[in-house]
This record gives structure tokens, sequence and C-alpha cells, in this order.
């Protein structure tokens, strides 16, 4: 049977020192012995209680020679350093690709069995790659990341942006109106537009003589008042 160690005093930032026997034993069986009161997480091992503290202060010890980026946890170091070194390690045995991240060739092997390990929590759509799954949930969480800095306006999707930008390319070149500086995706809207201020009616009525700017308020005239 192995004995618990003596947790008396093995943090300094909050951590949970547990004291009562039967709650040592309440922990042991969940495999929880090491709770940091903080946030309430749990650990098996002194070591991950370590690793997870620098998340609170903010401790970075494993710093990159080549470009000065620190991590909190030497593994990631490691696969950091790979961008620099380019090296691979991890090769797909189905076509030969490789990959720096086993979390990389895991996704693209998706590619060759079709299966989609990436679900939404919120709809249930299953994806290939994880990159697809976060791109997927920005739609739910409503962000909206990509910016148009002639309006203000935010989108979702940069091809939403992109979309969107047509507009003010639109309106610059073609459409606005001399009177009253209003603009328009079309010259087709400015020109109805104009009326407003020209008075200009060129619709009528053929029952009544009525006259509209628009061949849509004419239509719903005859449609409401004549019943045609």
């Amino acid at each position: 049977m192995s004995v618990l160690p003596d947790l008396s005093s093995f943090c300094e930032c909050s951590a949970e020192v547990i004291e009562d026997n039967e709650e040592k034993e309440e922990l042991k069986n969940s495999q929880e012995i090491f709770h940091l009161h903080s946030c309430g997480k749990g650990f098996t091992q002194k070591y991950h209680l370590d690793v997870h503290i620098r998340v609170h202060t903010g401790e970075k010890p494993f710093t990159c020679m080549q470009c000065g980026k620190s991590f909190t946890q030497k593994y990631h170091l490691d696969v950091h350093i790979r961008v620099h070194t380019r090296e691979k390690p991890f090769t797909c045995d189905q076509c030969g690709k490789s990959f720096s991240h086993s979390t990389t060739l895991k996704d693209h092997m998706n590619i060759h069995t079709g299966e989609k390990q990436h679900t939404c929590d919120k709809c249930d759509k299953t994806f290939l790659r994880a990159s697809e799954l976060k791109k997927h949930i920005n739609v739910h969480l409503k962000e909206k990341p990509h910016l148009c800095h002639l309006c203000g306006k935010y989108f979702t999707l940069l091809q939403h942006l992109k979309e969107h930008q047509k507009i003010h390319t639109a309106v610059h070149v073609l459409s606005v109106c001399f009177q009253c500086e209003k603009t328009f995706i079309s010259a087709s809207h400015l020109k109805l537009h104009e009326r407003i201020h020209t008075g200009e009616k060129p619709y009528h009525c053929t029952e009544c003589g009525k006259s509209f700017n628009q061949s849509s308020s004419l239509h719903s005239h005859t449609k409401n008042i004549h019943n045609k």
C-alpha cells in the first residue's frame, strides 16, 4: 500500500494543504492528491501541480535561444524549436507526408480514413481538423475578429469582410447623391433616390392616374386599391 506524501508545505501559491486523514483517503481514491484551492483543480503528481501553478503566476522558465519566446513547459519549448530546425519527426504511413507535431499528423490521418473526430458541442457537427472546428465555433460564439476600417463593422469570416468591402468600392466609384451626399451601392439605387429631390414620378396608374416614383409602389397600389 502506497503512502501519501507529506503535504504540510508544498505550495506557496494558495494551494490547499490536505491535513484530514479521511479527506486524504477520499482524494487518493479519486486520484486527486494535490488540490489547488485558488481554482479547484486537482492533480495526482506534484510535478503537474507545479506546472499548473505557472498558469496563475505567469512564469515561463523555458526560453527559446533562437527567438526569445518563452514557455511554461519544456515539452512546449521542444515542439517550438522544430519551427527553427524544420524537423518533422511524425510521418504519415499512407502518403509519406511529415509533420512537426503528433496532433497535426493525427488530424492529417483523418483525411485518409474519412473519420471526423472533432465535434462541436453546440450543434454536434463534426470536422476532420481541429482548425476547422475552431473556425466553426466562432459562429456560435459570434466572434467577429475581422474589422472593416471604412465603416467599423465586424465580421466572423474574412471572406464575409471581403464581400462587404465591395460595397464601399462601389459607393466611392459610382453612387453619391450631390443633393444630400448620401451614398448607395449602385447607380440604379442612386437614381431611385434622386427622385425624392426632383419629385419625378414616372410610374402612372391607368385606372386613376395617380403617379409613383417606384414601380413597386405602383404595383402595390393597383393590387390593394383596384384589386388587380
